[in-house]
């Protein structure tokens, strides 16, 4: 099996991983329904979709 002809340094292994970090997802409040939902993403509230605040789509009525 292939293994490293040098040890990889701390530095140098760290410097690598700077990207592996993960960021809290970007949370806002609708001011129509009051829904707490990820920005710039279509949301469901009572069965109805809505997008930038505006209705997209109705739900089916039962």
């Amino acid at each position: 099996m292939a293994h490293p002809k040098r040890k990889i340094s701390k530095t140098r292994r760290d410097k690598r991983r700077t990207h592996d970090s993960l960021t809290p997802m970007n949370l806002t409040t609708c001011s129509v329904t009051g829904e707490i939902h990820r920005s710039h993403r279509a949301y469901e509230s009572d069965g109805n979709i809505y997008y930038n605040g505006k209705l997209f789509s109705e739900g089916k009525k039962a």
